[in-house]
């Protein structure tokens, strides 16, 4: 806490009783109070998203930029920030998200103002387009999304616990990225990727090249930009030679060759190298949480993801050395190179390593200028987001003052003084990243006509096909509950061999996004309702750091309803102040499998 500005706020409140009660008159007289959506921004340094201009006035009204120059004046009534010995940058543009959870709270608060998301749950679309449209107050950063990526039966992206409707031939092509349009995606992401880069021991089920080519030839009719995850060079090139227009990874498993570059920039392609992520595989840890710029603005989620590893080997070094070179070659022959993270992936954090991926672009040849437009200008004109990414007359002022030049220091883009979204100061302090509390009581009853829940995004079905098994789930509600209610939850289903571990059953999320956690710290049991086949159940709690292992105890399906009560403290290692996800899944053995449950709640 700042202590001369609280005694100083003191002072004026004492001096304001003063003069209430000798001089009352005065205050009919008193200038009003600076109207919060107009501000000027007085001597600065301006960053405007495509170059630098070391001194400027800027001013902003009704959350758009109104002014910027030397000469713009300071009109009477209006908030006036002193900007000598800083520096304003356009709100920052992360190009490749995925967002869960607090990620576009947690984004806000490093000036990350906007987020590009590559696949996350597409129920969150349409609330978040209408969003981005308005100016007014908001305390996240605006979202622009695939929504689903195109990807192979049990290949990457199928193993997060959702449903994910995947392509197995080009003749699909057509209606699923149809379906994503209607879903509200803005552009389309297509999944190349069998893991022989990073192992020799497992190959994931990927599309091919003619199915992508389909995808990107449908997108297209559609009106929409197709982006390309690969991380091998011959796939990416497959990609660029398709038509797609970008890729949202530079690959790892050489630097870009001549003919790659060539082809890269004649057919205008951008590519989002995402060096951070990249930097974690490759065995470098993150210096964020240690960053006293940094530390005391992260919240838990994000601490957890900067301190997450992808495996507990060494690390290969080649492959960011490659990253790095590919940068260096595709920035030099004019390619667009786009500032994104892939956070919440371990060694990320949203909105704090898009200042580490900024740093690393301009050590990767972009320069500071450069780095910077990478996270501004670049993305804006990469996805055709034309109120944003620079600073200029009509423009959103979505902006970030920082202390310092990052001109000439780019680290200096951490050291954040303040943030407007929409033209409105940003609140930094930790309250939004606080678990919102789920309060003990009935989560479902499945009484109504459809599966219902009290609170979250409801339940779903879920297999091992997410991690390349070959088990299946189905739900569906059914008529006749336990101890004579409405209605049931019926759970049915194969249990195969095909992967390291098998299971499928059902899914429930508690929070209103995909393993969004919440604080359930007030509850002490799980209590709820089964009859089954007779077999062994698994049920699940996801809780603590995203991406962690769940919790485990077991309970009989047997043939008659049963109520289970399972003390929260039973479940070894669990968090419940960051309950994530329940399920209760059928495993081994091999076979058919089906049960029905009702009345779940916490108590």
């Amino acid at each position: 806490m700042n202590f001369l500005k609280v005694g100083a706020a003191a002072s004026v409140l004492a001096l304001g009783g003063l003069l209430w009660t000798v001089a009352p008159e005065s205050a009919t007289t008193a200038p009003a109070r600076p109207d919060p959506t107009r501000f000027v921004i007085r001597d600065v340094r301006v960053f405007d998203g495509e170059r630098f201009i070391e001194r400027a006035t800027v001013r902003v009204k009704d959350g758009l930029v109104e002014t910027i120059g030397a000469d713009a004046g300071v009109l009477a009534g209006w908030e006036v920030v002193e900007g000598k010995g800083r520096t304003l940058l356009p709100g920052l543009i992360d190009a490749h998200v995925h967002t869960w959870g607090e990620a576009r709270r947690d984004a806000l608060r490093f000036g990350v103002t906007t987020q590009i998301d590559m696949f996350s749950d597409h129920r969150q679309l349409a609330a978040a387009n209408a969003e981005r449209e308005d100016i007014r107050q908001s305390g996240q950063a605006d979202l622009w999304s695939a929504g689903t990526l195109a990807t192979a039966a049990g290949g990457h992206g199928t193993q997060f616990g959702m449903t994910v409707p995947t392509l197995a031939a080009p003749g699909e092509a057509a209606a699923w990225v149809a379906s994503r349009r209607d879903e509200g995606s803005d552009f389309i992401k297509i999944v190349r990727e069998d893991l022989h880069v990073y192992t020799d021991d497992r190959r994931l089920p990927t599309l091919d090249a003619a199915t992508a080519a389909a995808v990107i030839e449908a997108a297209h009719a559609n009106g929409l930009r197709a982006v390309v995850h690969a991380s091998a060079q011959e796939a990416a090139r497959e990609s660029l030679r398709d038509g797609a227009d970008g890729l949202v990874h530079v690959f790892q498993d050489a630097p870009a060759d001549e003919a790659f570059v060539a082809l890269a920039r004649e057919r205008g392609a951008f590519v989002v190298p995402t060096l951070t992520v990249i930097a974690g595989f490759s065995g470098e840890r993150s210096p964020l949480a240690d960053d006293p710029r940094f530390r005391a603005w992260l919240s838990q989620e994000q601490r957890d993801s900067l301190s997450a590893r992808m495996h507990d080997g060494a690390g290969d070094p080649a492959m960011l050395a490659n990253a790095v070179e590919s940068v260096r070659r595709l920035h030099a022959a004019g390619v667009a190179i786009l500032a994104g993270t892939d956070a919440p992936n371990p060694n990320t954090a949203h909105g704090a390593s898009l200042h580490e991926e900024i740093a690393r672009l301009a050590a990767a040849g972009l320069g500071n200028a450069g780095a910077l437009a990478a996270a501004t200008s670049g993305p804006a004109r990469a996805f055709g987001l034309d109120d944003r990414g620079r600073i200029a007359p009509g423009q959103r002022a979505d902006l970030v003052l920082v202390e310092g030049n990052p001109g000439a220091d780019i680290t200096a883009t951490g050291a954040i003084a303040m943030i407007w979204k929409n033209g409105r100061r940003v609140d930094r302090r930790l309250v939004a990243g606080e678990s919102p509390v789920l309060d003990p009581g009935l989560l479902s009853h499945f009484d109504g006509e459809r599966i219902d829940s009290r609170v979250g995004s409801g339940w779903m079905a879920t297999s091992d096909q997410m991690a390349g098994g070959q088990s299946e789930a189905v739900i569906e509600r059914r008529a006749g509950g336990a101890a004579g209610s409405a209605g049931a939850l019926h759970v049915s289903g194969v249990v195969r061999a095909g992967g390291p571990q098998v299971w499928a059953g059902a899914f429930f999320n508690p929070g209103e996004q995909m393993m969004q956690a919440m604080d359930a710290g007030a509850a002490r049991e799980l209590v709820f309702h089964l009859r089954g086949d007779g077999r062994e159940m698994s049920v699940l709690l996801f809780s603590g750091a995203q991406g962690g292992p769940p919790a485990r105890r077991g309970v009989t399906a047997t043939a008659g309803w049963t109520e289970h009560r399972i003390a929260l403290a039973d479940f070894k290692g669990a968090d419940p102040s960051r309950l994530r996800a329940i399920a209760i899944t059928a495993g081994a053995p091999e076979g058919e499998f089906a049960f029905d449950l009702d009345q779940v709640e916490i108590r």
